[in-house]
């Protein structure tokens, strides 16, 4: 999980919102990094290009096959619908994340993709790891971010106020934020 958080760290450094995932086998000597991944659909122009997404595709390039039984992903964040799916339908072994997503968490929190008994294909699913450190960083990310809408607003002199800055939990995505990138 520390390496995921690594490629968090590194999504912060291009502006992306700061996810990061690691796909690992198991061997001999201990956990084998395969893949690494960290969130890029704004530098990628692509709306897919989560960080487990990134990984994934990572990962079965190198191995030659797009089921990847014997893996586990780290992902600093609770994976999306879309991720949850594309792990399910790579047959991933183990998934595992950090923080929870209260609004588009589809491993539990909003819904729990990996239980559903009307899927061929279940994974083990371990939250919470290292909750707190994956938390932080998207709260310090989303604080520096309200912090330069409102000095971008003072600058321009449109009176920004704190009622208008979005505002989000320590664990969680704060989506509001999109909508002022996404203007730019």
């Amino acid at each position: 999980m520390r390496i995921a958080l690594d490629q968090a760290r590194n999504a912060w450094l291009v502006g992306e919102v700061p996810v990061g995932a690691v796909i690992v086998r198991p061997t001999a000597d201990g956990p084998q990094v395969i893949a690494t991944g960290y969130n890029r659909p704004i530098t990628e122009h692509d709306p897919t290009a989560h960080a487990e997404i990134v990984a994934l595709r990572h990962a079965a390039h190198l191995l030659g096959n797009y089921r990847l039984p014997e893996l586990s992903v780290y992902v600093t964040l609770e994976p999306c619908a879309m991720c949850a799916m594309a792990m399910l339908h790579a047959r991933v072994r183990r998934v595992v994340f950090g923080a929870a997503d209260p609004k588009t968490g589809a491993a539990g929190s909003v819904l729990n993709l990996f239980e559903s008994t009307a899927l061929n294909h279940h994974c083990h699913l371990q939250g919470g790891v290292l909750a707190a450190d994956s938390g932080r960083l998207l709260k310090e990310f989303f604080a520096e971010r309200r912090e330069r809408y409102r000095n971008r607003h003072r600058a321009a002199g449109t009176g920004a106020t704190a009622q208008a800055i979005p505002t989000g939990d320590a664990v969680e995505v704060d989506h509001s934020d999109f909508g002022e990138q996404l203007r730019r």
